[in-house]
């Protein structure tokens, strides 16, 4: 008894010290600006309390909504982003000569600052960028596009950068998720008669629905809180066209001062990645296996 509680005891002061990160820059903040979206904040003057002024207010302004649609349309990257890593995670999981070099090599641009990812796509979608030459000079473009300045493709152009970042990241886990998977059941299947096809969708897939859905959970969450690639591609133009919460509520503290309000937005904010965390997490629970955990 005493030796297990002095590894547990061991284990704790392991974790102490992020654990003491996490309340001084994470927890904290986040219980401070509970009580923040009730006030009209002043960071020089008197601060007023408003009640419910700043969820009123944010209920009315347009732009909320924009960036409220704009970030659940973000959303839209996972399904692809989840299905193209599961591709991904099979085709790297092959013991064949230097699988591991392409291993770290698909998985970069996770490790890769989002600032300098987005700035070297943003050369890519330039209007004289790689991109725009290579279309204009295979006759696909009569005239280049500002992928980035056109409200038509600015969002989707920012989805499709999130989502090449986060292929390799997703990869790792489910190639991890298909190395837990005992051979004998692949090898049983090919016995009985069974194409790799069946094996796939039948054994592979099946068994991988835990991995699915907590890679599913976890970029639903990045989807609605994405902010960095945004912020330094297009901060939120052309117009609102890509405008989305996070960006929004940053804007509106750091920009306008107006902290009450950024804080009642971000509550707001927090009220759906919960609702949306629940949602996956009910369903995953019944039809994709998370209770495993």
């Amino acid at each position: 008894m005493e030796n297990k509680l002095k590894k547990s005891l061991i284990a704790y002061l392991f974790i102490l010290p992020a654990m003491i990160f996490l309340v001084i820059f994470v927890f904290y903040p986040i219980v401070a600006s509970i009580p923040l979206a009730f006030y009209n904040y002043s960071v020089l003057g008197q601060s007023k309390y408003v009640g419910w002024a700043n969820f009123t207010r944010a209920l009315h302004d347009h732009v909320f909504w924009i960036s409220v649609e704009n970030s659940l349309l973000f959303v839209g990257v996972v399904p692809p982003l989840q299905v193209l890593s599961i591709i991904l995670a099979i085709l790297v999981n092959r013991k064949i000569r230097g699988i591991s070099f392409f291993r770290a090599l698909y998985y970069i641009p996770v490790v890769t600052s989002m600032v300098a990812v987005s700035i070297t796509w943003g050369w890519i979608f330039d209007p004289q960028g790689l991109l725009n030459s290579f279309m204009i000079s295979h006759g696909i473009f009569s005239k280049p596009i500002s992928f980035l300045n056109d409200p038509r493709f600015a969002l989707l152009s920012l989805m499709f950068i999130t989502l090449w970042q986060g292929l390799g990241y997703y990869m790792m886990i489910y190639l991890a998720g298909l190395q837990s998977i005992p051979k004998e059941l692949e090898e049983s299947a090919y016995v009985d008669g069974a194409t790799k096809t069946q094996v796939l969708f039948r054994i592979t897939i099946p068994l991988l629905k835990p991995y699915i859905w907590l890679c599913t959970f976890m970029s639903v969450l990045s989807a609605v809180r994405v902010f960095d690639v945004v912020y330094v591609l297009t901060n939120g133009g052309p117009g609102n066209a890509t405008m989305v919460t996070s960006l929004y509520s940053f804007q509106k503290a750091f920009t306008n001062f107006d902290f009450g309000y950024s804080s009642a937005i971000g509550l707001l904010v927090a009220i759906l990645t919960t609702t949306l965390s629940i949602l996956v997490f009910m369903y995953g629970g019944r039809k994709g296996g998370m209770s495993y955990y």
